[in-house]
């Protein structure tokens, strides 16, 4: 069970977040005219610890059953010093459980991977030392036609074992092969040196690096995320299926809109905890919910046909504590019988119900089959996005506060009675104020609320979560020797 972590999952996970706290601390270049090198093979080789290893970063779920990779995942790794767009693929599946949907996912997977693999500039065939599989010896063929740009590596043959079986895969002809270990970077670096040396940099040339504004797409399982994700990248990057949890890696790909730069984040499905049962699934939901602490607004996926699910809360919960951006996107709008204003009108008073506090959330109608409210949606976005990075001088927001102030004074009470002095803005993405009291920790909930309000009405932020933080001060405005 998912929910029993023991102490090696725990550790995983922390050296996770210690990856990608380094890997943010980190101001990536962006390039274009990458050569494309897709690491192929049949399920758990190794392919996504040795993507991970390239990457220097845990973007591909690590598992060791069979056929976790579902989605190709990509990104741009720095191999050799040179840039290179990696892409991991799903496993070559042979055998079937025929009739079932995990069959009809593995033929998805695997036609997805061999699309990937005619378009790629270099192949890394990755094996695994030991018996050779029938799995292995189809997938050999299914690759004859791209034979001048195979390169076979025998993967986990740490410290030299299982060489001498390793070298069976010899009789497939393979003109050079590197036995290593994805998991302890055994021989990785001349594997690095002779991959570089086969793909051509030529066209690579640096871009510029604007920051795109990027969109996190969650909800439960089968909403229509992938099916979205696909719509807004114009590509199949994400399998889409009605099979529920089809999706286990965040699947990431851009796009340009209205002279903006989009990043997509499509993440696995979000289902309640009892209903996680496979570790794979714990860590995709586990890498889902990091992404909001990645993204900038969350379209919140919700099928129109089945209504609001209590993981949809849980969601809008914990974006609401980063401050993110929040669209409500109410997906399979195409398939109501009755799409009458009236209708739309108490669909979002139903949502506002429901989520009590988050009434200036924009809700929209969506079909992502049919591409109906895309328009709407991305417009939405980014005047959400103009919001969450609007900052307010210091000096007119003191201004505004006096104002407030006058309007709706302070309650005053002989046990409660407090002074406030001023106000600054302390970030943007998320937006965040600072009011500076005499003594905070008795304002009333309630007028803190009137300014949060006072706020997002006046200043600009009507679209999105306002967080604000209340600190201890007996200085004012006037007094104060702020740049």
């Amino acid at each position: 069970m998912a929910e029993e972590k023991n102490i090696d999952e725990e550790i995983l996970e922390n050296e996770e977040d210690g990856l990608e706290e380094r890997f943010n601390g980190i101001a990536r270049k962006k390039y274009e005219g990458t050569p494309l090198l897709v690491i192929a093979g049949r399920p758990n080789v190794g392919k996504s610890t040795l993507f991970n290893r390239f990457m220097q970063r845990r973007l591909a779920i690590v598992d060791p059953t069979p056929g976790v990779t579902r989605d190709p995942v990509e990104g741009t790794a720095i191999i050799n010093g040179k840039p290179v767009h990696l892409m991991d693929t799903g496993g070559y599946k042979l055998t079937r459980d025929v009739g079932t949907m995990e069959a009809v996912l593995d033929d998805l997977v695997v036609e997805r991977s061999l699309e990937m693999i005619k378009k790629a500039d270099l192949i890394l065939l990755l094996l695994e030392a030991g018996q050779i599989t029938g799995e292995d010896e189809e997938f050999i063929q299914e690759l004859r036609p791209y034979w001048n740009k195979v390169v076979a590596a025998v993967n986990k043959t740490e410290g030299g074992r299982n060489e001498s079986v390793a070298w069976n895969f010899a009789q497939f002809g393979f003109k050079k092969m590197f036995f290593i270990s994805a998991q302890h970077g055994d021989n990785i670096t001349e594997l690095a040196e002779y991959l570089t040396s086969r793909l051509d940099f030529s066209k690579v040339k640096e871009v510029d690096s604007e920051q795109p504004i990027r969109i996190a797409i969650m909800g439960k399982p089968n909403t229509g995320k992938s099916t979205l994700s696909n719509r807004l990248t114009h590509s199949n990057a994400s399998i889409v299926s009605n099979y529920a949890g089809t999706t286990r890696d965040t699947v990431e790909g851009g796009f340009e809109y209205g002279g903006k730069k989009f990043q997509v984040l499509d993440t696995a499905g979000i289902r309640r905890k009892a209903k996680v049962h496979e570790n794979v699934e714990y860590y995709s939901v586990n890498r889902a919910i990091k992404t909001l602490d990645r993204c900038d607004v969350v379209f919140l996926m919700i099928d129109a046909m089945e209504g609001l699910a209590e993981q949809d809360k849980k969601i809008c919960s914990l974006a609401y504590e980063r401050g993110r951006g929040i669209i409500f996107v109410l997906n399979k709008w195409d398939l109501k019988e009755d799409q009458s204003k009236k209708v739309i009108k108490d669909t979002k008073k139903w949502i506002n119900i429901m989520f009590g506090q988050m009434e200036f959330a924009p809700i929209l109608t969506l079909s992502a089959l049919e591409g109906t409210g895309i328009k709407a949606l991305l417009n939405e976005c980014i005047e959400l996005y103009n919001q969450l990075n609007h900052k307010i001088p210091t000096t007119a927001l003191n201004l505004a506060l006096k104002d407030w102030l006058f309007k709706y004074p302070p309650p005053a009470s002989k046990t409660a009675h407090f002074k406030i002095r001023y106000m600054t803005q302390k970030s943007v993405n998320p937006v965040n104020f600072l009011i500076f009291a005499t003594r905070p920790e008795v304002v009333p909930e309630t007028y803190v609320t009137y300014l949060k309000n006072r706020i997002r009405q006046d200043l600009g932020f009507d679209k999105i979560p306002v967080q604000l933080e209340m600190k201890a001060s007996r200085k004012k405005w006037e007094d104060r020797e702020i740049q």
